[in-house]
């Protein structure tokens, strides 16, 4: 039974392992600095950034590549965010979800 119990504590400690890995996804880009909002959220929609500040000018507008988009129909028809979107929709490189800086 000891054996078994060990074992059991690996598998137990090894699942923990994965499972807390896989929450490490979260690993996104830095908010932005450089721009008029204090509230940043993440759209995992998009993939991008979007201020949800309302006092800010930039309120609702998303932010990719070091530019503001008022809204997304906007950032879409940005040929660099196309590409971005067709790599982050599939999950390649859904560790680091990057495209930012340019």
């Amino acid at each position: 039974m000891n054996k078994t119990k060990k074992m059991m504590a690996g598998v137990a400690a090894s699942v923990m392992a994965i499972s807390v890995s896989g929450c490490g996804n979260q690993d996104l880009p830095p908010e932005p600095t450089d721009v008029d909002c204090d509230d940043w959220d993440w759209d995992d929609d998009s993939g991008t950034y979007y201020c949800d500040d309302n006092r800010s000018p930039h309120f609702g507008y998303f932010w990719f590549a070091g530019r503001m988009f008022k809204n997304k129909s906007n950032l879409k028809s940005f040929s660099k965010y196309k590409s971005y979107s067709k790599s982050y929709k599939s999950g390649i490189g859904s560790g680091s979800k990057g495209g930012f800086g340019g």
